[in-house]
């Protein structure tokens, strides 16, 4: 079941109070909507993900996830907060020490008391949702990067969650691969209806794949909205991104 996530009048520095990153961010990441959270570089987008797997704390403000806000979750309340979240990596993060199978198992392993007929179930089920192919005894340095998005995705999706988290899915990747993972985001979409935010630089993949794209700019909310909305927004940090945006595209067509 997926859930509505809110920021609300969220501020969050630090050293100090010296680098005021967020300043009174109010945002909404509607139930079952994919979202892509855009922006320069040091301008929030990875703290608002900390602050909604309740990792940091707002100095100022509410971050509500379904009906709970996270800053007055304790400990235990906390643990069982983060159990509703999936999460890909930037670089996947698998043990390199586990073979794909036991790398989709572990958290069902570290978190149920499901039987081994039933982790090979669903593992084997998630794995075949996501196109992977078997066998899956291989280790993570004996498959290619975009089986290793397939084998990461699995894992975070093997414990059915609310929302489902994309931390720079696409960087650094080569175009093949990087397709791979467009595909792979747009069918998870397709077939759980997650609540899902993607934190990315990717603004080909939010233009095809996103409902909603929200761009952060100097620690403030500057456009959140639609995404045949957001190529004619008019504020320059905006323009400046979709212009150098165009430009890497078309050095590439010159090569």
């Amino acid at each position: 079941m997926s859930i509505e996530i809110r920021m609300v009048n969220v501020h969050k520095a630090f050293r100090g109070g010296r680098d005021q990153i967020l300043k009174g961010v109010d945002l909404t990441f509607p139930k079952g909507e994919l979202t892509y959270l855009l922006g320069p570089s040091g301008t929030g987008k990875s703290v608002s993900l900390k602050l909604i797997l309740g990792l940091l704390k707002p100095d100022q403000g509410e971050v509500w996830v379904g009906d709970k806000e996270i800053s007055r979750l304790n400990g235990k309340e906390l643990y069982e907060h983060r159990m509703c979240f999936g999460m890909l990596f930037q670089n996947s993060a698998l043990f390199d020490d586990m073979t794909i199978f036991e790398n989709v198992a572990f958290p069902l392993r570290e978190h149920t008391k499901l039987g081994e007929s039933e982790i090979k179930q669903k593992v084997e089920k998630a794995l075949s949702i996501l196109d992977m192919p078997g066998p899956y005894d291989k280790f993570p340095n004996e498959i290619s990067g975009g089986m290793k998005k397939r084998v990461a995705l699995a894992r975070a999706i093997i414990r059915q969650p609310s929302v489902l988290l994309y931390d720079e899915p696409t960087t650094g990747l080569d175009p093949v691969t990087r397709g791979t993972v467009d595909e792979l985001i747009e069918k998870l979409k397709r077939e759980f209806s997650l609540t899902s935010l993607v934190v990315s630089h990717d603004i080909p993949s939010a233009l095809l794949l996103a409902d909603r794209i929200v761009f952060l700019y100097q620690g403030h909310t500057v456009f959140s909205g639609k995404p045949k909305d957001f190529r004619n927004a008019d504020h320059p940090a905006i323009q400046a991104f979709l212009k150098a945006e165009y430009r890497s595209v078309e050095a590439m067509q010159a090569v």
